[in-house]
């Protein structure tokens, strides 16, 4: 069993330490999601890992086996610019992974060139790929790129879009072998059937898994062991992020009851040291030493880094938005048509859809950046937009962070507090020592927070946020959504984040087909029961077509169709049972998670099944 060793790790970033003399283990089969605060050290430590260098010292903290396999998905793709999709996605030294390349090489210059020496080249290829059984690879590279939706092969990789190289780029590390495959953020840019199909596959990993994610159910759904980086340590949890919540909490309270006893014997010694000389001899020593820990450890549980948002809103009106007949055409293209919607000052909208379906322009239609081919848009008198765009803009990187807000307000009112810039960049999680850096040094997750700051600052009353969650930690985003619980006003969201969505938004415009639909309830039921839809299975009359048109199928085809019928029903029976255990289990999160894993096996087995139906019916007709 292959294993990858860290002793005494530690890496800092200017004066900032990261971690601190951090040691673990990592071997076959663990599956861990890494998580911790924006800055502390996630992506660093993939880094190293993945690079085996980056570290503080001279001795090589990383121990690991020689013929040790590193796979590496970072958060920006590299690419040659020049290759094209297939040359991207087949560059690797794995020794199967050079066989494919030489045979798709070979079949593509025989597409060009049917002489007798291509001919050899295209037979010699062939005759690795059986040698190797790379065939099964190959297999699987298409099925990867099927669920990624790469279907061009041929394309170059500078005509993609930022979304479509990170797709190129998870495929590239899916069909490498590997023994340790590190994910920094695979989820960012898939759309939600493509991120259900990537979490089933790590769930299948044989491999060691260290992955980043701030999306919660494919945290939970695919890890069995969460590090949590804190303090300038390596936390730590058994089980998924369901485990690791319970556990967080129970150890949250056992430290907030030692805290309290630690303060309030804090404050007898504070008063003891300050009776004067006459009551410190150097009998009591040993008492001073004692407080000057107590004091230490009381300080630093008054500086945890938390974020706090506090922002009052404009007053907003009855009247917030109403769309009458919308249709909108993007290069005679119609992207939706004949769109009503009337947007109440109480609101809490998620909008959803394939990428490229049009859910970002709905929401500049919103804000009043593109106009309606057609229709009619009315805003309210009172309402004023905060629009936090997908793409941040605004944020010269050449102005430094506390000048930049200065031009905004000097300070900001909120209620009867008056709150100087200084405070508001604090409460953001930026210590006073960073309030002189260039904005463009800022980390992705820091930027998104000065965003956001800039956006709260102005007082709307009317949000619409185009995927917010990139790039947030998830102590972030458990701030953010309870924050737009509170926000006294309409919310419009885009985010492919599906718990984020459950937590925020309580109805859905769904874009599809040139059309928009409204649902009521959260996103997870709605997936529910897109999922649930099949066909309609009369049984007399599939049983009439079968007695007329059986000599259309196999014998075994035959036999597969007497039987499928019955297999669904089970099928469904079982899913219907696992839905009450679930219902019954309460906090067992281990019951949970096997639960959790048979259900989505469960569903996966029973949408095959439909669709070897769907194949048997129509062979009867």
């Amino acid at each position: 069993m292959k294993e990858l060793k860290a002793d005494h790790l530690t890496k800092s970033v200017g004066d900032k330490v990261l971690f601190s003399d951090v040691s673990f283990l990592l071997k076959e089969n663990d599956r861990i999601g890494l998580i911790g605060q924006n800055g502390t050290g996630k992506t660093s430590l993939l880094n190293i890992i993945a690079k085996g260098y980056g570290f503080d010292g001279d001795i090589n903290p990383i121990q690991k086996p020689s013929d040790f396999r590193i796979t590496y998905l970072s958060q920006l793709p590299n690419f040659n610019e020049n290759d094209t999709v297939l040359d991207a996605i087949l560059n690797s030294d794995a020794p199967a992974i050079k066989v494919i390349r030489d045979y798709e090489q070979a079949l593509s210059a025989f597409a060009l060139d049917t002489s007798e020496r291509q001919q050899n080249h295209l037979a010699q290829a062939e005759e690795r790929m059986h040698a190797t059984d790379a065939w099964t690879l190959e297999a699987e590279l298409k099925s990867i790129l099927t669920q990624l939706k790469i279907t061009d092969f041929q394309q170059k990789i500078s005509e993609l879009s930022g979304g479509q190289k990170r797709r190129v780029q998870l495929a590239n590390v899916l069909i490498t072998p590997t023994d340790l495959l590190l994910l920094d953020e695979p989820t960012n840019h898939l759309d939600i059937p493509a991120i259900l199909w990537l979490q089933n596959y790590l769930a299948k990993f044989k491999g060691i898994l260290l992955f980043v994610t701030h999306d919660r159910y494919f945290l939970d759904a695919v890890s069995n062991k969460i590090y949590e980086l804190r303090n300038e340590n390596i936390y730590e949890y058994q089980g998924n992020y369901a485990s690791y919540v319970a556990q967080k909490a129970e150890q949250e309270l056992l430290d907030a009851n030692q805290a309290h006893k630690a303060k309030q014997l804090y404050k007898q010694e504070l008063a003891w040291m300050r009776a004067g000389a006459q009551a410190r001899s150097t009998k009591q020593q040993a008492r001073i030493n004692r407080f000057k820990t107590l004091e230490s450890s009381v300080k630093q549980q008054n500086t945890t880094d938390s974020l706090s948002i506090q922002f009052e809103q404009a007053r907003i009106g009855k009247k917030v938005l109403e769309l009458k007949e919308g249709a909108f055409r993007y290069k005679e293209q119609p992207i939706f048509e004949d769109f009503n919607l009337l947007v109440q000052n109480t609101d809490r909208i998620g909008i959803i859809g394939k990428n490229g379906a049009g859910k970002t322009t709905l929401l500049k239609i919103f804000t009043g950046e593109l106009e309606l081919t057609s229709g009619t848009l009315e805003l309210g008198e009172t309402v004023k937009i905060g629009y936090f765009s997908q793409e941040i803009t605004g944020l010269p990187e050449d102005k430094r962070l506390l000048p930049f807000l200065q031009e905004f307000a000097q300070e900001y009112k909120n209620g009867n507090d008056i709150i100087s810039i200084t405070s508001l960049l604090e409460q953001f999680l930026f210590p006073k020592e960073s309030h002189g850096k260039l904005i463009g040094k800022l980390s992705g997750g820091e930027r998104k927070r000065l965003y956001l700051l800039t956006l709260l600052i102005k007082r709307p009353n009317f949000l619409i946020m185009d995927e917010p969650t990139n790039d947030l930690d998830i102590d972030t985003l458990v701030v953010l959504e309870y924050f737009i619980d509170q926000f006294n006003g309409p919310v419009m969201i885009v985010s492919h984040d599906r718990y984020f969505m459950d937590k925020v938004a309580e109805k859905l415009l769904i874009i599809e087909n040139r059309h928009i639909s409204e649902y009521f309830g959260i996103y997870s039921n709605y997936l529910k029961e897109q999922s649930q839809e099949k066909p309609k299975i009369e049984t007399v009359k599939v049983k009439e077509k079968t007695r007329e048109n059986r000599n259309r199928l196999t014998y075994f085809e035959k036999k597969e169709w007497l039987t499928i019928e019955d297999e669904i029903a089970e099928i469904e029976t079982r899913i219907e049972a696992i839905d009450t255990e679930m219902n019954d289990c309460g906090s067992d999160f281990t019951k949970l998670s096997a639960l959790q894993k048979e259900l989505d096996d469960k569903t996966l087995l029973l949408e095959e099944k439909y669709e070897r139906w769907d194949y048997l019916s129509d062979k009867t007709e």
